[in-house]
């Protein structure tokens, strides 16, 4: 791996978002950059890192201070991320699922609940998981069968949730559960401890990347919840999702890019230092025009997803361009990483340079929170409006 972190020519709002990103580049040039591949390599889970970028006041950063939060905007959060993904993916996409995970409480919540809640949660060493998915609803997300029944104060919570990123080792999820009638409004949404008793979880998954991020089905066998810790209105939860899912696919485009970048830092270094024919391969123009391309689709993923970001901090609705900037971002970062693999030819094959290891961990991006061919159905309704059918 290159010793270069990858060093962009960021357009930043203010002098203070330009020391964070000067922060974040320090962690991940000094903590998790020289661990990412063995630890990879292991399945090892950083849980140490989670700790520090807490400590730093790195996980709450979209988030009110007043509740321990960064007071930033999503123009900055998402270049954080995307610095943090080029680090390492496992971080990055940690850290954007953790601000999911956050995001029903704090925008849905009562000033009560997130006065409780919000501090620990945004500042205070926890880490959080998003439980929407399940073995048998993950594109059609509005079928979901886990259940939450009344029970005089509580509710109790049977079922299982599937591919929940830090499933069995996150502090608390936030769950989407079926409390009355089919389909989207009878779904709503709870805080659930991760210690709750009756919630259990099944043995990781064993994925193509991303090994270090543990992936997990997660069982709720009547599991009693406080009616204190329902989020919003019932029924209101599939609104909460579909709020959640717009500011968490711009968290995976940031991650797509950060991946791409990386990838290309790691090609054009390889293409400046390897010879052939008595030359840099750098010097060869089909190279070349392959570092341009993988060069424009990066800065054309991140245009996009800033745009998209402003509109968010501005107010506007942003969700069609969310899911183009998922959408783009994700397949960017896919057919990047595939040509870094070819500018490195055999070697990028092989374990001892990251490529090949950015190439697998590129592919999960373009499924999680929305397929992408999910994401060109809601670019279409927005354009054409729903189907007919």
């Amino acid at each position: 791996m290159t010793d270069r972190a990858p060093q962009v020519d960021r357009s930043l709002p203010t002098e203070e978002s330009r020391d964070l990103l000067a922060l974040v580049r320090e962690i991940a040039q000094r903590e998790i950059r020289p661990r990412a591949a063995e630890e990879e390599d292991t399945g090892r889970f950083p849980r140490e890192v989670f700790a520090l970028l807490s400590e730093a006041g790195l996980l709450g950063l979209p988030y009110a201070g007043e509740f321990g939060g960064g007071d930033q905007p999503y123009e900055v959060y998402l270049q954080v991320l995307e610095e943090l993904a080029a680090a390492r993916l496992t971080v990055g996409l940690g850290v954007s699922v953790h601000s999911l995970a956050c995001h029903g409480l704090a925008g849905y919540g009562t000033k009560e609940q997130q006065g409780v809640h919000l501090p620990a949660m945004l500042g205070g060493g926890l880490l959080g998981a998003y439980c929407l998915s399940e073995p048998s609803s993950g594109s059609d997300a509005a079928s979901l069968t886990t259940k939450a029944v009344r029970d005089g104060e509580d509710w109790l919570i049977s079922g299982t949730k599937a591919w929940i990123t830090h499933g069995g080792v996150a502090d608390f999820y936030t769950v989407l559960a079926r409390t009355g009638v089919d389909g989207p409004k009878g779904i709503t949404a709870f805080l659930v401890p991760g210690d709750a008793q009756g919630l259990t979880a099944a043995v990781p998954e064993k994925k193509m990347g991303m090994k270090g991020s543990p992936t997990a089905q997660l069982h709720f066998d009547g599991v009693r919840v406080p009616d204190s810790r329902r989020i919003g209105e019932e029924g209101q939860g599939f609104t909460i999702a579909l709020a959640a899912l717009d500011a968490g696919r711009l968290g995976i485009a940031a991650c797509a890019i950060g991946v791409a970048q990386a990838a290309l830092d790691e090609a054009l270094a390889y293409a400046l230092d390897r010879k052939q024919f008595g030359h840099p391969i750098a010097d060869f123009q089909g190279l070349r025009f392959m570092l341009a391309d993988m060069a424009t689709k990066i800065e054309a993923g991140r245009a996009l997803y800033l745009a998209a970001a402003r509109l968010r901090d501005a107010g506007k609705p942003f969700s069609r361009q969310a899911a183009m900037a998922k959408l783009f971002c994700t397949d960017a970062a896919m057919a990047v990483t595939t040509d870094a693999v070819q500018v490195l030819g055999g070697y990028g094959y092989t374990a001892d340079f990251p490529v090949e290891r950015l190439m697998r961990e590129a592919k999960v991006l373009q499924i999680v929170e929305g397929t992408n061919q999910i994401q060109r159905m809601v670019i279409a309704r927005h354009l054409a409006g729903p189907e007919s059918r």
